[in-house]
């Protein structure tokens, strides 16, 4: 049975394991290592949450709390969250900012990266704060980047016309597209860039 917990020390080995097997074409320096999670332990681990199939870590949910302006939203990933991926976690920040989530393939689509999403929108309201920010990556974009610009790939994702299976997912949760993100992690696949995903808490209280 699947269970969810908040990220402990002895989770940091599998978990870096994890970004392996989840990543596999990703570079190596650009995935958590498990002094980066043990970084996450010591700091906000309220943020991180770990779905366990008995003892063995199958899926990772991460992020921290930033204060984040709309009118000038461009930034890269390391950029936002700073070294290990959590240093520059700022616990009054205004919104929780997702830096990651891992599923190992072998359990896709039994609803660990749904329940994830439940977890961040929980300590989102939670902790009162205004909602979730991300880089949504863009899997699928690819395919169609020699014939679309990722505007206008986004667009169609957007309107259903188009299948991503990062962002489709994302949109059925809620959030919203509000930009894209030039230069946002180092994925010449996909042009290295991403749509800048907002979700709405509806419970805050200003």
């Amino acid at each position: 049975m699947l269970t969810y917990t908040n990220i402990k020390p002895e989770h940091a080995p599998a978990l870096a394991q994890l970004q392996r097997i989840a990543f596999p074409e990703t570079d190596l320096n650009l995935l958590f290592s498990e002094a980066d999670l043990r970084k996450h332990v010591e700091i906000f681990p309220e943020g991180t949450f770990v779905a366990l199939d008995g003892d063995r870590a199958v899926g990772m949910g991460a992020g921290i709390f930033v204060d984040f302006d709309f009118d000038d939203y461009q930034h890269t990933l390391y950029g936002i969250a700073g070294e290990s991926g959590i240093a520059n976690h700022k616990p009054q920040g205004a919104y929780y900012y997702g830096t990651d989530i891992s599923v190992n393939p072998d359990y896709r689509r039994q609803g660990i990266g749904q329940k994830l999403y439940d977890l961040r929108k929980s300590v989102t309201q939670q902790y009162n704060k205004k909602g979730i920010v991300a880089g949504g990556v863009l899997p699928g974009f690819k395919a169609h980047k020699a014939h679309m610009s990722v505007e206008e790939y986004v667009e169609k994702v957007v309107v259903g016309e188009l299948y991503d299976s990062t962002l489709s997912f994302q949109l059925r949760n809620g959030f919203v597209v509000r930009g894209i993100l030039r230069d946002y992690f180092h994925d010449e696949r996909s042009g290295s860039v991403a749509a800048l995903i907002f979700w709405k808490n509806p419970e805050y209280k200003s």
